[in-house]
């Protein structure tokens, strides 16, 4: 069982996913009503939320060994990936903040990718409290639909996304593929309507 900050409980069986997924969430953020990102850990076989404001490195953030070569970082700064002029849904960035030459070979051998979970400037403050993110292959989101969230939380930009949305997303082109979307996606609908 899934037990949502809502109080409320909703069957889900737990996706086998091989990329990690780390959710760093600001400590205000777990105050809010409805967060997905509980729900995206409780969904996921390999994830893991850390509540806090800094840490010292990756391998302190995950509680165990991690290569940060092997790594990525949903980046948050100024990139417009709809200017990039690609169709990916996911891009890799390099450390010039455009888009990486091989997309491919950005992406080949990542064990994990790191989702920072708040509102907008909660997440820009983990961001930058956590100077450990820049030795992290950048990713940035090219969603093809605004945020199915933007019914209950106003998001800043139409690439910002959910926690949820967001891990789905990412796991689809990297990892699960479009069962793997689609079962988080079920998820944020069922959170949604109990609202």
């Amino acid at each position: 069982m899934l037990e949502n900050e809502m109080r409320g409980t909703v069957e889900v069986e737990r996706i086998d996913n091989r990329l990690f997924v780390l959710v760093l969430q600001h400590p205000q953020e777990k105050r809010e009503a409805i967060g997905t990102a509980a729900a995206s850990c409780a969904a996921l076989r390999r994830a893991a939320l850390v509540i806090g404001l800094s840490w010292s490195n990756l391998t302190r953030a995950l509680g165990r060994p991690a290569d940060p070569k092997r790594w990525a970082v949903l980046y948050l700064g100024s990139a417009r990936p709809a200017a990039f002029g690609l169709e990916r849904e996911v891009i890799a960035l390099d450390r010039r903040g455009k888009p990486a030459a091989d997309q491919q070979a950005a992406v080949r051998g990542l064990e994990g990718v790191v989702l920072l979970d708040g509102s907008w400037s909660e997440a820009k403050t983990l961001w930058w409290r956590n100077p450990w993110l820049l030795k992290l292959q950048r990713l940035v989101l090219n969603p093809p639909r605004p945020s199915r969230f933007g019914q209950v939380r106003r998001e800043p930009r139409r690439a910002a996304l959910s926690t949820l949305e967001a891990a789905a997303l990412l796991l689809k082109n990297l990892d699960g593929g479009p069962e793997t979307e689609a079962a988080l996606l079920d998820i944020l609908e069922g959170l949604i309507a109990y609202r």
